[in-house]
């Protein structure tokens, strides 16, 4: 009797996850671009051995899922959320732990993965469809929607490879959401896509979760998570911090922020090759009306050791993590010289935020990043509306931002109806 409640009890859950870790082994050994400098470094060091660090992306972590659950996973940057969806989708393997599925699991992941360059559209529908378990009766009653769907009639005969990272996503999402799974996971490759793809996207996910089938969903846009999700995981440095309600992830998240940032202002902690570095950014004001800020951004330099120029790109946050703008000096054709430690600073206008609180993101880019600092500051903006008129709360709380608007009416005399 007791191995038949078990066995109901496993039944009623889509996944099940014991003592999951996952370590990658890097290598640090120098290698040559040049044949003959390898060799010679060979020769010289003929006993060298290739030395390696262990990088934990998931530490131990136990979770189940019941079936019909849309289930948001948040996080910071590599905090292991698209680690956790590659395990689960079997793209890698664990280093320790357990992982049970009831029922087969359909994944758009990295632009990339799950379609075979070489074949056309039309083949990898078919292939996808038999490597989750189904049959050819069974895809091609799907097959018109799922052209439909990703609205790449035109291409279907065309190999994949060739279709523009919008076309690629838009067949491989339709594929994992039109296919006969009980289970999708979804990472944020959606952003490649449009907005009306986007929008169609969170409606069939909306229509997966509400189907029955289990929903996995990575994400940055918490409006997003709040939207389409019953519950959420959270993960920080590679650990499950909080599996439960979304709203008690998102608490749990922004309670994390300020440790996040203080650990941040230690620059050998933060991500980037460290060949440069942001050594300070301020803020004049700590709170602000809806009006302009300045950000200044102090930066180190290479010295002599490199003359290639780099550019410097702010985000600011919303309290969930969102980012509401991006500040590129790109933009504006402004580039930096890292031979000589310099001063930028950003005045941002026009941006009329919501109250609240927001954090700043700087980024020190060229080919590559060369710094991350993430919660490099935080402000506050408070509720003084720049509106003429005192509104109550829900008169501007659903935007992500306020805007400059007015409304003019006319009296109905003024225009002619529209005839019957």
């Amino acid at each position: 009797m007791r191995q038949k409640t078990r066995e109901i009890m496993s039944n009623a859950m889509a996944i099940s996850v014991s003592n999951l870790s996952k370590v990658y082994r890097i290598g640090h050994q120098h290698r040559s671009n040049r044949a003959t400098e390898a060799i010679v470094q060979r020769l010289r060091h003929p006993f060298q051995r290739a030395e390696y660090e262990y990088f934990e992306a998931l530490d131990e972590i136990d979770f189940e899922i019941p079936r019909g659950e849309a289930v948001g996973i948040i996080g910071r940057n590599g905090a292991g959320k698209s680690t956790l969806l590659k395990l689960l989708t079997r793209i890698t393997a664990p280093t320790t732990g357990r992982i049970e599925l009831n029922g087969r699991i359909g994944s758009l992941l990295e632009v990339g993965t799950g379609f075979h360059p070489e074949l056309t559209g039309r083949e990898n529908i078919f292939l996808n469809g038999t490597l989750l378990g189904m049959r050819k009766r069974g895809i091609k009653q799907r097959f018109d929607e799922i052209v439909d769907f990703a609205g790449v009639e035109r291409f279907l005969d065309t190999p994949v490879k060739r279709y523009s990272s919008g076309m690629y996503v838009r067949l491989a999402f339709a594929v994992a959401a039109h296919l006969d799974t009980e289970m999708l996971a979804i990472d944020e490759v959606l952003s490649v896509g449009d907005a009306e793809f986007q929008r169609k996207s969170l409606a069939k996910m909306r229509d997966a979760a509400r189907s029955g089938r289990t929903v996995l969903y990575v994400s940055h846009q918490m409006q997003t998570i709040t939207s389409l999700c019953t519950s959420a995981l959270f993960l920080d440095a590679g650990r499950l911090d909080y599996h439960g309600s979304v709203d008690g992830a998102l608490m749990r998240y922004r309670a994390t922020f300020e440790e996040f940032a203080s650990a941040q202002r230690q620059a050998a902690r933060r991500p980037g090759s460290g060949e440069l570095r942001a050594t300070d950014v301020r803020m004049e004001r700590a709170y602000h009306a809806a009006d302009d800020k300045v950000i200044e951004i102090d930066l180190g330099s290479t010295g002599a050791d490199s003359t290639l120029p780099y550019y410097v790109s702010a985000h600011i946050n919303d309290a969930n993590g969102a980012v509401i703008a991006q500040c590129d000096s790109r933009v504006h054709g402004v580039w930096l010289d890292p031979t000589e430690p310099q001063r930028a600073t950003l005045t941002i206008s026009g941006l009329w935020l919501r109250p609240g609180r927001y954090s700043v993101d700087v980024f020190v880019c060229r080919a590559g990043i060369l710094d991350a600092w993430q919660g490099a500051q935080a402000f506050e903006v408070l509720p003084e509306l720049p509106y003429p008129d005192a509104v109550p709360e829900d008169a501007y709380s659903n935007g992500i931002v306020l805007t400059d608007f007015t409304y003019r009416v006319d009296a109905a005399d003024d225009f002619e109806r529209p005839q019957r």
